[in-house]
């Protein structure tokens, strides 16, 4: 008989959530406002369970309304201990990490190697990199770091680019807003509310290079990244092409997506066109919100969904460096289609081996909620939309944006936190995901410090191969619990589990039990 489905319960009340996002006045009205928020889920005192943190919007003089200018020093970022037993407790003062910035996403990574993740604040305006001091506090290094990038960042993703052992980062760029100067010149009739991206010229995308000793250095025009007018909205960086090192793809907005290759160590080629993931099968370029990169359809490489303001977008990888858009063939334009989305997860929700979609939807231009969206692999290339029989949630609209996916109490399903545009975040526990059989890995560096990101981890169980990569940064806005969770289904044992480690170097564990959440360290073999 099989498994009844799970079903996710919001528990954003008992959970002692009282965050709220904010744009900043009392009105919707420019994109500024409309294009946040995201967040993280991290685990900032390496207790094992993950923390959540929410960024807000604040009023600026370049962004708000003069009405309400009440608002102004009021608004802060927010950091919530996770307690381990379901509630959370905001430790924002005692951290020192609630900034004041107009914040659009964060995102968490070791990058000093000191075995605790840091915090980096991607805002309109100046970023802020927050050191984790290992005692609770954080301390703002961003000035020493070199990470201000003071033009409208909107997300960053932690990758060894260079494989030098330290952490560089990709750091994405959206617009340059002018102020409202195109809203006020009287030349732009407000039919949809507020001027979209073809207002405004794009920006530059920055990669830094992590130097060691706390500095980062602007490398992207020797690395090859120059794309001046860009309109980027996430990035995630993954191995695309399965040689060992780390691409970028950058899911752009009103213009065609670029997906970084690197051609040699350190340089990077965009071959989007080339391999098929720069449009939908449409040609349509318009929309693209957060790239997720997943194994949907278990032939062992990486394909990508990224939600847009109409069906979305899934494109397998087919063949080596050849993806196909299979959006429609799979079911997901049809389920999609009525929605705007933006923040999207390839997630196993109830363990059976197979990433299912998820898909947080709201309006752009205005305060109109929508539906989220939960549709589930059915194993043979189509996706059902479950959203209906999978808790009240579902039956209730938000103007959703980020979307942040991990394991929040540790019991061997996927949670969801969404990210809600001017309200307060929505925490959705999965109920009934580990019925089936499951299996976390966490892989980490030598001496057993922080979560090795770039690593792939492999999964053998049944007869199939289950693909994990290790990301933060894996679609809109966020920041996720990088401990990758693969569903075994009826399985309580797996053949194999291969960890590719960033420096290249393989380990394989053979005959591993399920149901546990397995600590690898480099060349270490575990007690399992």
């Amino acid at each position: 008989m099989a498994a009844a489905l799970p079903t996710f319960t919001d528990i954003t009340d008992p959970a002692g959530i009282r965050f709220k996002h904010s744009v900043g006045d009392a009105e919707l009205s420019n994109i500024v406002e409309g294009t946040g928020p995201g967040g993280a889920m991290f685990d900032y005192d390496n207790d094992g369970f993950p923390d959540l943190y929410f960024v807000s919007g604040c009023w600026h003089a370049d962004v708000s309304d003069n009405r309400g200018r009440a608002l102004k020093g009021m608004l802060f970022n927010a950091l919530y201990h996770n307690n381990r037993d379901g509630t959370f407790t905001d430790v924002t003062r005692q951290a020192g990490v609630g900034d004041g910035g107009f914040g659009m996403s964060a995102t968490a990574a070791d990058y000093d190697g000191d075995g605790d993740l840091d915090l980096y604040v991607l805002n309109y305006g100046p970023n802020v990199l927050y050191r984790n001091n290992g005692d609770g506090t954080f301390t703002d290094v961003t000035s020493a770091a070199g990470l201000a990038c003071p033009v409208w960042s909107v997300h960053a993703a932690w990758f060894d680019y260079d494989r030098d052992g330290d952490l560089d980062v990709y750091v994405v760029n959206y617009l340059t807003y002018d102020k409202g100067e195109f809203q006020r010149s009287g030349a732009y009739y407000k039919a949809e509310n507020y001027p979209g991206p073809l207002a405004y010229p794009g920006a530059q995308d920055r990669l830094f290079r992590n130097e060691g000793m706390g500095a980062f250095t602007d490398v992207t025009e020797e690395a090859g990244l120059t794309l001046p007018n860009g309109r980027g909205m996430s990035a995630v960086t993954v191995d695309v092409d399965g040689d060992g090192d780390l691409d970028v793809y950058v899911a752009n907005d009103a213009m065609p997506n670029s997906l970084w290759i690197q051609d040699r160590p350190g340089h990077f080629v965009d071959e989007a066109v080339d391999m098929g993931a720069a449009f939908g099968e449409g040609g349509q370029g318009a929309s693209s919100m957060g790239p997720v990169a997943g194994d949907v359809d278990r032939d062992g490489t990486i394909d990508f969904y990224i939600p847009d303001m109409s069906y979305g977008c899934l494109l397998l990888q087919k063949a080596p460096g050849l993806f196909l858009d299979v959006t429609a063939q799979a079911n997901l334009a049809l389920i999609c289609g009525q929605y705007t989305g933006w923040g999207g997860g390839l997630i196993d929700y109830d363990n059976d081996g197979w990433l299912d979609v998820f898909v947080a939807n709201g309006n752009a231009h205005h305060m109109y909620t929508e539906e989220d969206v939960l549709a589930r692999n059915d194993g043979n290339g189509r996706f059902v939309d479950v959203s209906r029989e999978s808790g009240d949630y579902f039956q209730h609209k938000y103007v959703g944006r980020g979307a942040g996916f991990g394991d929040l109490d540790n019991d061997g399903d996927v949670d969801i936190v969404v990210f809600n545009l001017n309200e307060r975040p929505t925490v959705l526990r999965n109920d009934g995901g580990n019925r089936r059989h499951w299996l976390k890995v966490v892989p980490r560096h030598k001496g057993g410090q922080s979560v090795a990101l770039g690593a792939m981890v492999t999964v053998s169980v049944g007869g199939r191969t289950l693909l994990g990569p290790v990301l933060a940064s894996n679609g809109y806005l966020v920041s996720n619990d990088p401990r990758p969770n693969f569903g075994l289904g009826e399985a309580a044992l797996a053949e194999t589990v291969e960890v590719r480690w960033p420096d290249g170097s393989r380990q394989v564990l053979e005959h591993v039990k399920g149901d546990q959440i397995l600590e690898v360290i480099q060349g270490v073999e575990p007690s399992r």
